[in-house]
Order: C-alpha cells, then structure tokens, then sequence
C-alpha cells in the first residue's frame, strides 16, 4: 500500500512531467506551481519531489512512469482531480498548453482510467 508521502511525490514527479515535456521548465511555470500549491496541505512534498526531478534533470518519461507506477498501485483518489488541475494550470502557465504537454495530461487520464477499470472488472465492482 502506497503512504500519503508517497503519493504526494508522485504528484510533483508527475507535474515535472508535464512541465518539462515541452523541453524546459518556464519561469512562469514555476510560479504558478508555487501559486497553486499554497493551499494544499502536501504542498510542501508535492513541492519537494518536482524540485528533486528537476535538479536531478531526470528524463520527463521516467518521471512519468513512476508517477503512474505509484497512482496504480494507490488506486482511486479524490485528490486526482486537483492534481489534473494543477497539471492544466502549470501547463498553460508558459503561452498555453504545448502539443507535448498535452500529450502527457492526456496519457495521465487515459492511462490512469484504464488501470481502474481493469482493477474494477478484475474485482467484479462493475
């Protein structure tokens, strides 16, 4: 079972994704990822990991796996809705949403419904 920490991680592993999928992390959107982040009470984890995946410089594709690797295993949250939020927001932050960064918010929901459908139908809550 995935803790909060963790999920919260992913969350900042999964927003560095979208950020820097169109090749760099924009001054604006930083700004707004700070903005954004001043009323959630993970802010500060949330905050943590995108900071560690940038200074690391890690490639947005694996940021995005392990992202995903850990909402899998954590299963249905509310706070996925925010999290969408916040990847829409920071995204057109830098003059709109890039092609690419779209790519990656689309992926996020599509792979991330899939998954919980299949563990739906697997466990018969369908």
């Amino acid at each position: 079972m995935v803790n909060k920490e963790q999920l919260y991680d992913a969350f900042g592993e999964l927003i560095y994704a979208v950020a820097k999928a169109d090749g760099l992390i924009q001054a604006e959107e930083q700004r707004m990822l700070e903005n954004i982040l001043t009323a959630h009470p993970w802010a500060s984890q949330i905050r943590w990991s995108f900071d560690y995946e940038s200074k690391k410089g890690m490639n947005p594709e694996d940021s995005y796996k392990k992202a995903l690797d850990i909402f899998k295993e954590h299963g249905p949250d509310p706070d996925y809705v925010y999290l969408l939020d916040v990847l829409k927001k920071v995204a057109e932050a830098s003059d709109g949403i890039d092609a690419n960064e779209q790519k990656v918010i689309d992926s996020f929901q599509s792979d991330l419904y899939k998954r919980f459908v299949k563990d739906a139908e697997e466990n018969n809550w369908m």
